[in-house]
């Protein structure tokens, strides 16, 4: 059973890499989005998101986080810095986060809210809390393993998505549908992108939502998805809007 577990947890790893994006020097009015990956990733997996975010005409910083070895206060903590040193010169900052990173951005925007901040779109996150924690966190072999932040991701009232507030800015939330985790089926609610329940993925005040057939692990790499995004951040809906309307 624990191997199966762990087997599912680690699933939306997939393939990582230790390369990092290269900082794109900002304008005074550049308009910048922030990419947060998800758990056990690294900014890699979001290249081809940030690709298509820059040829859309942002400016882009795809942040790094050791999402594995510290706890979400220390996550937060190091978010902090990170938005201080890359985005002070920006006239608007948007987040756009895959799984854990929606749930690390909720926090941080509550200790540390930008005067300038944007938009926010979360792909997969586990907004109410995921049924892979819940079982992680019941295992001390598991709780060693996942590092400190994984096991706070339940979904009970007290684990950590359930005690963040609902958002006072705009949110967008695209969920997954596709079950190309096949062991997830055992453990996560259906529907599912087979790491988190569509259920999951809700959130109180959300401003959009939209499902889109794709699996957790390979969400954020869809053109779709990109164009989902990037209609959000520049209208605030994922609707495509006609020339014609007002």
């Amino acid at each position: 059973m624990k191997c199966l577990l762990l087997s599912a947890l680690l699933f939306l790893v997939g393939c990582t890499s230790a390369l990092t994006a290269t900082p794109q020097a900002l304008t005074a009015e550049s308009e910048t989005v922030i990419l947060l990956h998800g758990y056990g990733r690294t900014p890699w997996s979001m290249w081809p998101l940030e690709r298509r975010l820059r040829a859309a005409g942002f400016a882009v910083e795809n942040i790094g986080y050791p999402s594995i070895r510290q706890s979400p206060s220390e996550l937060v903590t190091y978010l902090h810095r990170q938005v201080e040193d890359c985005c002070q010169r920006s006239s608007r900052i948007h987040f756009v986060t895959h799984s854990l990173g929606g749930i690390l951005v909720r926090a941080y925007l509550v200790r540390y809210p930008p005067p300038n901040l944007g938009r926010v779109v979360m792909l997969a996150p586990p907004n109410q809390g995921s049924e892979l924690a819940d079982i992680a966190s019941r295992s001390a072999w598991l709780r060693w393993m996942l590092g400190p932040t994984v096991v706070q991701l339940g979904t009970g009232p007290d684990s950590l998505p359930n005690r963040l507030p609902a958002p006072w800015y705009d949110v967008g939330v695209i969920a997954g549908v596709d079950t190309f985790n096949p062991i997830g089926d055992f453990f996560v609610a259906q529907p599912s992108d087979g790491t988190v329940s569509v259920a999951s993925t809700r959130l109180e005040a959300m401003r959009d939502f939209v499902t889109v057939k794709k699996s957790h692990t390979f969400i954020m790499h869809s053109a779709d998805v990109a164009d989902y995004i990037i209609r959000f951040l520049k209208t605030g809906s994922f609707a495509v809007t006609s020339p014609d309307s007002p």
